[in-house]
């Protein structure tokens, strides 16, 4: 259960780049990113929303195998690729990349501009494979080989999380 790549990018739309480490930021990302910048196609949505991407690099394959694609984990505009993760069980949950303290907003589900982006039919090959939303809400040091795990809602309280009426919320997003 690890990352086993980092991708960011400083600008909407711009190619992304792979970096073997980087810092997640509280309350703004992975740093150096689009979104930790305050841009992005998506900066518009809530904070909490749009702080760092994560996705499994197994589905990465999987879907450049349906889609009939040569289909990279920076193709799909996703920050962490990982590695063992059931993602989609961290929605709703506090997690830790590496000394990090993350909580799992939402699904993250694929879109036409990322069919855009990349020219290829993607949507229909991504819709349960498109990783999740994240908000950082302890920043640290994440590197390539990083563990993820999940982390009760103690451990979250006492690293500082919020809890009762100011823990966060997750959304369901259909797909």
């Amino acid at each position: 259960m690890t990352v086993v790549e980092i991708w960011l990018t400083e600008t909407a739309a711009a190619p992304m780049r792979r970096v073997p480490s980087a810092r997640l930021v509280a309350g703004r990302g992975l740093e150096g990113d689009r979104y930790a910048l305050g841009g992005g196609t998506w900066a518009r949505y809530p904070d909490l929303e749009k702080q760092l991407t994560l996705i499994d690099g197994a589905d990465v394959a999987a879907v450049a195998a349906e889609a009939g694609v040569p289909l990279t984990p920076g193709d799909t505009r996703r920050n962490l690729v990982t590695a063992g993760v059931d993602l989609p069980a961290l929605v709703g949950r506090w997690f830790a990349v590496g000394d990090a303290l993350l909580f799992g907003m939402k699904r993250c589900p694929p879109c036409a501009h990322l069919e855009r982006l990349t020219g290829a039919r993607l949507v229909k090959a991504m819709v349960h494979r498109g990783g999740i939303n994240a908000a950082v809400f302890a920043g640290g040091e994440v590197a390539e080989g990083a563990v993820v795990r999940a982390v009760s809602e103690e451990e979250a309280a006492r690293r500082g999380a919020p809890t009762g009426a100011d823990r966060p919320v997750p959304r369901v997003v259909a797909g």
